[in-house]
């Protein structure tokens, strides 16, 4: 049954990540964070190219403030994109279950970005190239529920143990586009609710630095043409964390 989930998760990956859209998701920021003065850092890149910077402190033991950004610079023979995002946000994290080891926390905030997509097309009887361009800025508002399990779970290789973090993300993300244009025009904006749900794994590498495979899909609730859930998260990345309590132990 797990594994039948996993091949579904990821064939719905796939298939969206065949789409195309104004907007790209980042990697929504999960620190796992247990106590105050936990600082985390990290990175990662999907197979398209596009890089998410996340950072986070924890201000008191149940308080952080999050700072996250992404970019994108894709030239192809059919597409070009560019694309960036900027968000910060605070919210409230803690431990809990029978030995502590299970995390979670709660997380909104705004951001900003924009997008350049230009769509290559060749004329067969003519062989002339047709240009499509979509430029636009948008604002963003997201609220994100995290929850992260730290059991003593760990993968055998060359013979060490690495432990292995699982958890989930769901995310709720409002987009509103402004100073939208199409071919250098003024176009109608648009805007759209995206429920963003991903799951990832974290494999210890040691105290500190820890690899992390991030898979999960994009929901747009609205109908629109532009703004639409057309990219998933699917990444591979590290995530640096200082600090904090070493629970599962």
């Amino acid at each position: 049954m797990k594994k039948s989930i996993l091949l579904l998760s990821f064939g719905i990956t796939l298939f969206l990540s065949g789409c195309v859209s104004t907007y790209m998701p980042n990697v929504p920021n999960v620190p796992m964070f247990t106590e105050q003065g936990e600082l985390s850092a990290g990175g990662h890149i999907t197979p398209k190219g596009n890089v998410t910077f996340n950072t986070a402190y924890a201000v008191t033991d149940h308080f952080a403030v999050v700072l996250n950004g992404s970019m994108m610079n894709s030239e192809r023979r059919k597409r070009d994109f560019r694309h960036n995002l900027i968000e910060a946000g605070g919210g409230y994290f803690t431990t809990f279950g029978p030995e502590n080891n299970r995390i979670l926390e709660i997380y909104g905030g705004i951001g900003t970005g924009s997008s350049d997509r230009t769509e290559k097309d060749e004329n067969d009887k003519t062989g002339e190239m047709i240009y499509t361009r979509q430029e636009a800025d948008f604002s963003k508002y997201f609220v994100q529920v995290n929850f992260t399990s730290k059991k003593k779970r760990s993968l055998k290789l060359l013979s060490r143990e690495f432990p292995l973090n699982y958890g989930t993300a769901l995310r709720a993300s409002y987009v509103n586009m402004h100073d939208y244009k199409l071919n250098g025009e003024p176009a109608t904006e648009e805007d759209n609710i995206f429920l963003e749900p991903i799951f990832y794994t974290r494999m210890t590498l040691n105290p500190s630095v820890q690899l992390q495979y991030t898979s999960g899909s994009n929901f747009g609730l609205k109908n629109r043409k532009t703004l639409t859930a057309g990219y998933s998260v699917f990444s591979l990345g590290f995530v640096i964390n200082v600090g904090g309590r070493n629970l599962g132990k």
